[in-house]
């Protein structure tokens, strides 16, 4: 018999039981590890969810004060709804919301734990382990111009397009992004100018002054983007914020723009004034007013001359002339995408070239604007924007605005892939202008951060 036996026994038992411990300390790390590791990941998704939503919340509020406020309860209610209070045995939690303001961009930072007990692991004198999980996200900075179309034909839903213009602009942050009003039909007047250097908007002025809009004239769309891009960039380089954008609103295609025109008699008349094809009995309009306000008896563009009635203006300008500093930047007369001539002396002639030429310019100043890396938004709303006149057969409202904005859908000839791509959204009936706008400012929120 062998005398080392015995000591040979003990010294096997002996490693049997640290292995048996090496053993259960493994199974132990993965199987609390892999718990941990799920809570982690599930934290971490949590902790993003919390941080997007306190982005897109900071716009609530007067001031930043209400804005923090609002963003750490979004925060907070995002955390909770995307991990449970006992996930794995863990105790998820927010240790900090963090927000911060740097001229007009605001950053969430948010940081979470969530302490979990072990297993196995506590044969090694753990006793717990605590995943941590922290997330950032930057809204960036917003210049936009809000263009509201306030045509006749949109008086049976004035009281639902002020509401949802309304509930449009208490998305933005009153202190952080700059915002322009403005609101056009057969002219086009400014209703709010963007802050050019303090950021910030006055969203009760503005609620004020959508309010008392009159529902009345034609459809200037070309007008009421000129004033939009001229807003945007009225702001200093140096200043300007990294997102731009113009929401643009109508219910119908372009009928008019403005224009000086040479009168039989060029006393008669010297002043740029909105020539529009439902005003071909009137005259030229007010440019700087967006009802059917004429600009002089001298200004009308037809007269009853021996009782019938006679053009007092027999062409078009070649290139639209109604701004000072626009010099042959746009077409009037041209063969694309719509043929247009410089004659008017007839009512068919001038009704054709007149709508024609309006719905040129509305697609070539937003072309212009996106070259300046000005985002288009387009809203429309009602079934006028489905139906085509005799003089353009070939496009409606809808397609219009499509082009503008540059979306996917535009007809090929519109799209610019090396354009900023907006998005059109339509309202068929009110019920739809308030989601309509709210899908817009989802959209413009998303592109910011």
């Amino acid at each position: 018999m062998n005398p080392n036996l015995p000591r040979q026994h003990g010294a096997v038992a002996i490693m049997v039981a640290v292995s048996m411990f090496v053993l259960l300390a493994v199974v132990g790390l993965c199987v609390d590890a892999g718990l941990a590791y799920l809570v982690k990941a599930r934290l971490n998704a949590a902790v993003d969810s919390a941080a997007l939503a306190g982005a897109r919340a900071v716009t609530t509020g007067n001031n930043q004060t209400e804005q923090i406020a609002s963003a750490r309860a979004a925060a907070a209610d995002f955390f909770a709804a995307n991990i449970p209070s006992n996930y794995l045995l863990s105790s998820p939690r927010i240790i900090s919301t963090n927000v911060t303001f740097n001229g007009g961009q605001a950053t969430i930072d948010v940081k979470a734990e969530a302490p979990m007990p072990v297993s196995i692991m506590q044969i090694m004198k753990f006793t717990s382990l605590t995943p941590v999980a922290a997330a950032q996200t930057i809204r960036n900075d917003l210049d936009m111009a809000l263009v509201i179309d306030t045509s006749g034909s949109l008086k049976n839903s004035a009281t639902t397009v002020q509401a949802s213009a309304k509930s449009f602009l208490s998305k933005f942050n009153v202190t952080q992004d700059r915002v322009a009003l403005i609101h056009f039909a057969s002219g086009v007047e400014m209703d709010n100018a963007i802050n050019t250097s303090a950021r910030g908007f006055n969203r009760p002025s503005m609620n004020s002054k959508i309010n008392s809009y009159l529902f009345t004239g034609g459809t200037s769309s070309f007008e009421g983007m000129w004033k939009a891009r001229e807003q945007l960039n009225s702001v200093p380089l140096s200043s300007r914020s990294t997102m731009r954008v113009i929401v643009f609103f109508s219910d119908g295609a372009p009928t008019s723009f403005g224009s000086y025109l040479t009168f039989n008699t060029p006393t008669d008349c010297t002043r740029a004034g909105s020539v529009d094809r439902v005003l071909k009995e009137g005259g030229l309009g007010n440019l700087g007013s967006s009802d059917l306000e004429i600009l002089s008896e001298g200004c009308k563009t037809w007269r009853m001359v021996n009782n019938r009635e006679q053009p007092a203006v027999r062409r078009l300008p070649d290139w639209y002339n109604a701004r000072p500093e626009s010099v042959r930047e746009f077409p009037i007369v041209t063969t694309t995408p719509r043929v247009v001539t410089a004659d008017i002396s007839t009512p068919t002639l001038f009704e054709a070239n007149v709508l024609r030429a309006s719905r040129n310019l509305a697609e070539s100043i937003a072309v212009k604007t996106r070259s300046e890396g000005i985002y288009v938004f387009t809203l429309g709303f009602g079934p006028g924007l489905k139906e085509a006149f005799a003089s353009d057969t070939s496009t409606n409202g809808e397609m219009i605005m499509k082009c503008m904005a540059n979306t996917a859908d535009a007809l090929p000839r519109c799209r610019r892939p090396d354009q900023p791509v907006g998005m059109y959204c339509y309202a068929a009936t009110d019920n739809d202008l308030t989601p309509c706008f709210s899908r817009l400012a989802s959209a413009i929120l998303r592109i910011t951060k």
